[in-house]
């Protein structure tokens, strides 16, 4: 399954250099508002140490990871909802995003020059908050008005149209984002339609100095007492570190680097796996002489509709899956040998697949 994160922030809080670390496009990175005028998209392995573990073992041809497209969408300011900076174009390409990644900057350098003349994280984030509910209020009432009429004739889905606009429009006029309204299934079919920005889940990146990246600061504790009701992880990375690590094209030199900072791994590492839980995803693995490789589901996915991430002939045709915990492969070091060990299970079309699972699929087209 494709994944699509937007990295979104006010101009120079570090999104493009954010962007930079993350695909190693070389998105233009400067110190003016408006920098990045067209959306860049990079597409970015996540790093998964099972693989160099299952590829020690299996010694494939190839090894393939999954992957995450990463889109930097340029810088927002107060009116965008309007049209104001890059307004609509912004707007738009969140939209099609399923998760944003919401950086704020929390270092202070008098060298790099804040839209708003001071550094704020917290008013920052309320900026783009309000932004965002207008623009979807606007998507609201122009659904709301749609169905006027027809609820007033006495149509019942244009009144369970209209009740459930209604109850989103209060929630957003009240300053609060459409993700923490208490909607029914029947609400979110309605509101889903509408692709509303302030429905996908979140996450805060604070963009800190070398300092503050293990610690944090009073921007960060600022950023986590404002959110705290939210639900949503804030991150803490230090772009100016990931910006040194992603230029060291040697592994050995950037684990010599990391430990000289007293880092175990680079930061954008953590912000991919935040971006899994955030959207509750998880992997499978293939594993043959071919090739190994990782596969990208939702967590609760039963074997057939993990299988059709492969191909969907595998779900239409599927038989069975023969499943290895990953754990018990790496101890034991061959299929063969989970086999003798019982350790590979065969499951049918209800097993939900675990995180991690090794999996076979036996299908007829």
């Amino acid at each position: 399954m494709a994944l699509k994160c937007g990295i979104v922030g006010l101009p120079n809080v570090g999104k493009s250099t954010l962007f930079n670390c993350l695909s190693k496009a070389k998105a233009q990175s400067a110190n003016f508002p408006f920098c990045t005028i067209e959306p860049n998209v990079g597409i970015m392995s996540v790093p998964d140490d099972r693989l160099e573990a299952l590829s020690a073992i299996v010694n494939p041809e190839r090894v393939m990871p999954t992957t995450v497209e990463i889109v930097d969408i340029a810088g927002l300011v107060k009116g965008a909802s309007k049209g104001e900076g890059l307004g609509n174009k912004f707007l738009g390409n969140i939209r099609e995003t399923n998760a944003i990644i919401h950086v704020l900057r929390c270092f202070d350098d008098d060298n790099i020059i804040h839209v708003d003349g001071s550094v704020d994280p917290v008013r920052d984030k309320e900026t783009i908050d309000m932004e965002l509910q207008l623009k979807d209020l606007e998507a609201l009432e122009k659904l709301r008005d749609k169905n006027v009429r027809t609820a007033k004739s006495g149509d019942k889905e244009g009144q369970k149209i209209l009740a459930t606009c209604e109850k989103y429009i209060a929630h957003l006029e009240s300053g609060n984002s459409a993700r923490s309204v208490d909607a029914t299934e029947d609400e979110l079919e309605i509101i889903e339609t509408l692709q509303l920005i302030t429905a996908k889940p979140v996450m805060y990146m604070c963009n800190v100095d070398e300092e503050s990246v293990k610690t944090g600061n009073k921007h960060v504790a600022a950023v986590k007492e404002a959110v705290k009701n939210e639900e949503a992880e804030v991150l803490l990375i230090a772009t100016a570190i990931e910006a040194e690590i992603a230029e060291l094209e040697d592994v050995e030199e950037q684990l010599m680097f990391l430990e000289e900072l007293g880092l175990e791994k680079p930061g954008v590492h953590y912000l991919i796996q935040s971006t899994y839980k955030l959207l509750n995803l998880q992997t499978y693995f293939t594993a043959g002489v071919k090739e190994v490789r990782a596969w990208t589901i939702t967590e609760g996915t039963k074997a057939p509709q993990a299988a059709a991430v492969i191909h969907t002939d595998f779900e239409k045709g599927f038989i069975r899956a023969e499943v290895m915990a990953y754990n018990d492969f790496v101890t034991l070091g061959s299929e063969q040998a989970c086999k003798d060990n019982g350790k590979l299970s065969v499951e049918g079309k209800d097993y939900v697949v675990k995180d991690g699972d090794i999996m076979h699929f036996r299908f007829n087209v």
